[in-house]
Parts: C-alpha cells; sequence; structure tokens
C-alpha cells in the first residue's frame, strides 16, 4: 500500500473559507511568489534607528519573519483572483487509525471531497447525485457535519435551480423535496437540538424554503417547444416501440404516453409491462402477488406498481462513483481522460487498475460509512 498522506514534518496545506465550506489553496501562484520573495528579503533585513537617538529599536529577523507571515495571510484573504484551489475528485476511505492517518472518514467529509457540484452538470451523473441526496435525507441526514450539510443545502439549491431553468427530471426532485421534508419535520418536532448541528431557527428557514421550493416545482409550466423539424411523432411505429422498451422506468413509460394518442397506444402493451416486470423482480415475487384482469388475463400494469411498492427496483445509471479495492479510494471515473491519457481518475498504483474498480450505488456508498 503507498503512502498517500503528506509527510508529519510538513507545514501543511493552506485552507480558505468559501461559500462551500474550507477549500485547500495552491500556494504557487506566479503572485504570490513574487510577494513571497520580497517579503523573504524583507524578513532578512535588520532596520536601525538613528545612532542620536537615545531610543533606538533594533528590529530582530523573528520580528520581520512574523510580518512576513502576517502579510502572507492578508493576502489570501484580500486577493481572491489570485487563489488557486485544488480540489480533487476522490477520497481515501480509511475506517482506523494508521501511522500515515489519524482517525477515520466520515460520510460528511466524503459528500464535501467529491465534486458533487459540478457531477450535477453531467446528465449522466445528475440521477445518480440525486438519488445520493434522497437517501441522505432520509437517514443519515443528522450523520453530517455542519460544513457538510451546508454543503448538502447548496447542492440542493443549485439542483432546483437547474431544473427550473432546463425543466429537465422535475420528478425527480419533487419525491426528493418531500422526504427531505417529511424527516426534517420529524427532527424539528421530535427531536430538534439534539442532533441537528446548528441554530433550530436556521433549520426552521431550510424547512420554509424546502416547501418554497416545492411549490415552485409544482407551478412549473413546460415551455412547448416550436421545431418545424422531424418530431417524435414522425417516427415509425416500430422505432417508437423500441423507444418505450428502452425504459426502466414505469412512471417514464406513463408520461410518454400521454404526449399522442399513438404513444398511449403502444405504452397500454402488455408485453411492455411484463418486460419490464421481468427486469426488475423475480418469478417468486410474481406468484406472491397476482394480479389479474377482467378478461383473466394477468394485468403486467398494475403488476408492476404492485410489486415497486413491496420489493426495490433495479437501479441504472449514466455513471457512477468507482471504488478502488486495491488503493480503497472513492472517485469519480473520468472517461474522457482514461481513453486519451489513460488516467484512472485516482493515483492508482496496480499493474492493471481497471480489474480494481467496483461501481458504487447510493446505497453502497453510504454503507461504506457505517461503523
Amino acid at each position: 500500500m503507498p503512502f498517500l498522506g503528506q509527510d508529519w514534518r510538513s507545514p501543511g496545506w493552506r485552507w480558505i473559507k468559501t461559500e462551500d465550506g474550507w477549500k485547500r489553496c495552491d500556494s504557487f501562484s506566479p503572485e504570490l511568489e513574487d510577494e513571497s520573495s520580497q517579503l523573504n528579503n524583507i524578513s532578512h533585513t535588520v532596520i536601525l534607528a538613528d545612532d542620536d537617538d537615545d531610543d533606538e529599536e533594533i528590529y530582530r529577523t523573528e520580528d520581520c519573519e512574523f510580518a512576513a507571515k502576517k502579510r502572507k495571510k492578508d493576502h489570501f484573504r484580500n486577493k481572491s483572483k489570485s487563489q488557486c484551489f485544488y480540489r480533487e475528485k476522490w477520497i481515501y476511505v480509511h475506517k482506523e487509525s494508521t501511522r500515515e492517518r489519524h482517525g477515520y472518514c466520515t460520510l460528511g467529509e466524503a459528500f464535501n471531497r467529491l465534486d458533487f457540484s459540478s457531477a450535477i452538470q453531467d446528465i449522466r451523473r445528475f440521477n445518480y447525485v440525486v438519488k445520493l441526496l434522497q437517501l441522505i435525507a432520509k437517514s443519515q441526514l443528522t450523520s453530517l457535519s455542519g460544513a457538510a450539510q451546508k454543503n448538502y443545502f447548496n447542492i440542493l439549491d443549485k439542483i432546483v435551480r437547474k431544473v427550473l431553468e432546463d425543466q429537465h427530471n422535475p420528478r425527480l426532485i419533487k419525491d426528493l423535496l418531500q422526504d427531505l421534508s417529511s424527516t426534517l419535520c420529524i427532527l424539528i418536532r421530535g427531536v430538534g437540538k439534539s442532533v441537528l448541528v446548528g441554530n433550530i431557527n436556521i433549520w426552521i428557514c431550510r424547512l420554509e424554503t424546502i416547501l418554497t421550493w416545492e411549490q415552485q416545482l409544482k407551478n412549473l409550466q413546460m415551455n412547448k417547444q416550436v421545431n418545424n423539424g422531424l418530431t417524435l411523432s414522425d417516427l415509425p411505429l416500430h422505432m417508437l416501440n423500441n423507444i418505450l422498451y428502452r425504459f426502466s422506468d414505469g412512471w417514464d413509460i406513463i408520461t410518454l404516453g400521454q404526449v399522442t394518442p399513438t404513444l398511449y397506444m403502444l405504452s397500454e402493451d402488455r408485453q411492455l409491462w411484463k418486460k419490464l416486470c421481468q427486469y426488475h423482480f423475480a418469478e417468486k415475487q410474481f406468484c406472491r402477488h397476482l394480479i389479474l384482469s377482467e378478461k383473466g388475463h394477468i394485468d403486467w400494469k398494475l403488476m408492476y406498481f404492485a410489486l415497486q411498492k413491496c420489493y426495490p427496483i433495479k437501479e441504472q445509471y449514466g455513471d457512477t462513483l468507482h471504488f478502488c479495492r486495491h488503493c480503497s479510494i472513492l472517485f469519480w471515473k473520468d472517461y474522457h481522460l482514461a481513453l486519451l491519457f489513460k488516467d484512472t481518475g485516482h493515483p492508482c498504483t496496480a499493474n492493471d487498475p481497471d480489474t480494481c474498480f467496483m461501481p458504487v450505488s447510493p446505497q453502497h456508498f453510504i454503507d461504506l460509512f457505517k461503523f
């Protein structure tokens, strides 16, 4: 196992406080190097007062060094343009203390370190992040630190703004906000300050914000796009049927069936719902929840929604977090960099890194940090 931590004798990283929390700052910016050289020159000078003055003072080198450090600190605070933030997209998952690492990795630390703000801008990762936020809202909200909770609501705010702008996936966000508001109502009324980090009034304001978001999504009106070219209705029936067979969510099939009468007819196909039930559920589960139609046939559509209430369905995501079994690192895998530069997304030392990677579902992500 390689040594991934910094040497304990090193001075450590420089940190900067931003809206998203504390971020590590790269101290090797050109402007800072120029100022550092000037400060170092000052720190080695000795300033002498007039010889004739009885109250002459000699400024020691240590005093100059203290002044130089203070000016460097002011530089990071005041000159935001010269700050270079260093943000990793991976985190080492360790569950016990070692010589190189003290303590253990928490869910809040992982949530802060992994770049979820950028992930929601990727259509392949959007559903994954939303599902992860929903699972945290149901059971793990109090496991997050104060900074992680603040980051959680900042990301949630960006998601809601994105959905209101591009009008994509509003149903997923409605379910997330509903679960989150239910959890907060229970925590605020029942438990309160004993588990919630921060002032209780802050959480009441957050709950009011969530209710406002729910109302905005409820009043969301889809913009009708005017397109004089080829539309979905112009496609042949067999192509429309193939599109419906690609869906893994029954609600998506129903929503698409409301577009045109032709799509509605295709969305009511018994064979389509049978394939969907066979994909998500086992045959033993069918026998326990048989629903027959008036003609004596199995109503696969009603079967799907009945089974969905009793058993979990399979989840599909365009892209997920990955876990390296060799390095015990959780990371986002950038497929473009992997193809062009053979970049694995984290500092892996395995001979064949691809064999060590394992996709991580949202529930598996949470389970990694249960001790």
